[in-house]
């Protein structure tokens, strides 16, 4: 039985290009869709557009994890195994396990023909909105070998969304999650690592589903359609490339312009935004503490009691490459823990 990419039994999450409801597009790390069926089959039509790296979809069927091979380009049919259960009842949810290294079209999906596509229970009043770059989108993630260590080499298959500390935190709290992450991103265009030569910064991107004019048009996102009551902003860990000046020079004018800059962001998210929870952080990963200083005077400046900054033991010093999976679930507890200790609002039980 074919089911539709648009079917209302489906449950999505994340920013999502609708502009073809029956195609919709995955751009984000952490964008899902979850469905209950039963039968024996199930099958995914998908189609990728490849930057870089090699490309692959997060699977969850009935509790077990998997990451399939998407091609390079264009379109396929992917068949997962599906095990017989006692009660024939069957849970998946597919997810983008990267960020915009590819973009992905959901194009609809098969159950076997006597299936039958059952309700989900409704989403969580809690959600989370996070701003942030590689380690928000759990980039190499699973090389846990490499835990405390620089990154091994890789071609994406160590990258998985799941294990961000941004999914970890919000399944810790019951929050459903908007992952608006990039590798390599900075603050401002022209700084950080993200689409070279071409640098694009979060500045840029924010506001979009899709940023990357190499995919096509740049298109903007309608912030009605999700209200986050928490939004964690983790940006300052690339920022010091390609010349890290905070670094160099706390009080120079390149310094004082970059916290102009953050607040001026801050007061975006705020504009969009007007009685959510904003915390700013960077992660463990190592960077020089001028940044969280920075962050730090940029928070306080700000003057607004809901705009707060949370630090993290081992901030900037746990690790010189991204955080695996037990360094983001350390990173997860204490924002979690953080999160819980603020009065917010919407946030009840």
């Amino acid at each position: 039985m074919k089911i539709a990419a648009d079917n209302r039994k489906l449950q999505y999450c994340g920013r999502i290009d609708w502009s073809s409801p029956q195609e919709p597009v995955f751009i984000f790390p952490c964008t899902s869709v979850k469905m209950k069926f039963t039968g024996n089959v199930l099958k995914i039509h998908v189609r990728n557009k490849n930057a870089y790296w090699d490309n692959y979809l997060g699977c969850i069927l009935d509790g077990a994890q998997s990451a399939i091979l998407l091609p390079k380009e264009g379109s396929a049919v992917l068949e997962i195994p599906v095990k017989l259960t006692e009660n024939d009842v069957h849970e998946v949810l597919f997810f983008k396990r990267q960020d915009a290294c590819h973009e992905l079209s959901i194009l609809g999906f098969e159950i076997s023909e006597d299936g039958e596509l059952l309700e989900l229970p409704e989403k969580p009043k809690r959600k989370i909105e996070v701003y942030g770059d590689s380690v928000s989108a759990g980039e190499i993630s699973e090389a846990v070998d490499y835990a405390g260590k620089e990154d091994p080499e890789h071609n994406g298959e160590y990258s998985n969304s799941w294990y961000s500390y941004a999914w970890i935190t919000a399944r810790r709290l019951g929050a459903e999650l908007h992952d608006i992450a990039q590798g390599g991103i900075a603050l401002l265009d022209e700084t950080g690592w993200y689409h070279a030569p071409d640098y694009i910064g979060m500045e840029s991107v924010w506001d979009k589903v899709r940023y990357d004019p190499d995919f096509g048009e740049v298109t903007e996102w309608d912030f009605s359609g999700y209200i986050p009551q928490v939004v964690i902003v983790a940006i300052g860990q690339n920022d010091s490339h390609p010349q890290d000046y905070m670094k160099e020079n706390y009080d120079s004018e390149q310094s004082a312009r970059w916290r102009s800059h953050y607040k001026g962001f801050l007061a975006k998210l705020r504009g969009q935004y007007p009685s959510a929870r904003i915390i700013c952080c960077t992660t463990l990963l190592c960077h020089d503490e001028a940044w969280d200083r920075s962050i730090g005077q940029a928070v306080r400046e700000m003057k607004d009691e809901r705009i707060t900054q949370c630090l993290f033991k081992r901030n900037g010093r746990g690790t010189p490459g991204h955080l695996r999976i037990p360094e983001a679930k350390e990173m997860a507890k204490e924002l979690a823990a953080y999160i819980d200790s603020l009065t917010i609002e919407g946030w009840e039980e």
